[in-house]
């Protein structure tokens, strides 16, 4: 369990409060997806979770243990995965090889397939390929979550995972996410504003100006997204 203890984050500037008193835990086996408006901290707690950043006060806590001060490879160690908006690219890397580097471990083709595949991938067409220019933002996406299914993570952070990709890729996404939430595997939390993916949420949070402002089950929260978001939006407006 990933647990969030009345965290704040202040921005460099000192003065800017960007995730304030915050307290969420991110159950086991389960998908919380994070949602609400723009700016108001969903992906700052993301990076937080992961140990891009760190918290100006407040506590987290992954299993009991205290990984507050933790960087990104330690938490990584404990089975923490982070996925991109863009994932980056890297000239000469092949598909294979990442995959291999993910699994800690030589892996054979078939093995990389049945990850694969689970993205809508073909094996045979991506093994070889490098995670260069010549793959468009979709089949990124899909091969760095195939990095991550292959981690068997305790907890793996999804920002954005819609962000900048085609329909198809975004349907395979989708199909992944479910059927990752039945497995009960690993715990995800995912930030989001899409509908397909909310709803393929076991709990629901929404986080507006730094602060959670609702969490619960979909038959609870859906009803009541649109109304939050219209009083949010207001808010920013004014």
């Amino acid at each position: 369990m990933l647990i969030f203890d009345s965290v704040r984050y202040t921005a460099p500037d000192g003065e800017t409060d960007i995730i304030k008193d915050l307290s969420l835990e991110v159950k086991d086996g389960e998908i919380l997806v994070v949602t609400g408006p723009n700016g108001g901290g969903k992906s700052t707690l993301a990076r937080l979770a992961m140990g891009i950043i760190k918290p100006t006060a407040g506590k987290i806590t992954l299993d009991g243990m205290d990984i507050t001060e933790l960087d990104i490879t330690e938490r990584a160690k404990l089975g923490v995965g982070y996925a991109f908006q863009a994932p980056p690219r890297f000239k000469g890397l092949t598909v294979k090889r990442l995959l291999a580097l993910a699994a800690g471990d030589e892996i054979s083709d078939s093995e990389c397939c049945k990850y694969l595949s689970r993205v809508g991938l073909c094996a045979a067409d991506y093994l070889d390929r490098a995670l260069d220019a010549t793959l468009s933002g979709g089949e990124l996406k899909r091969i760095e979550v195939a990095s991550l299914l292959i981690r068997s993570l305790k907890v793996a952070i999804y920002d954005e995972p819609e962000a900048g990709i085609d329909i198809w890729s975004f349907n395979m996404l989708v199909n992944a996410f479910s059927t990752m939430g039945k497995e009960k595997s690993g715990s995800l939390m995912i930030i989001s504003h899409q509908e397909r993916l909310i709803q393929t949420a076991d709990r629901i949070a929404i986080v507006a100006e730094g602060k959670l402002k609702d969490i619960g089950t979909k038959n609870e929260i859906m009803p009541k997204l649109s109304e939050i978001f219209c009083r949010e939006c207001i808010k920013t407006r004014n």
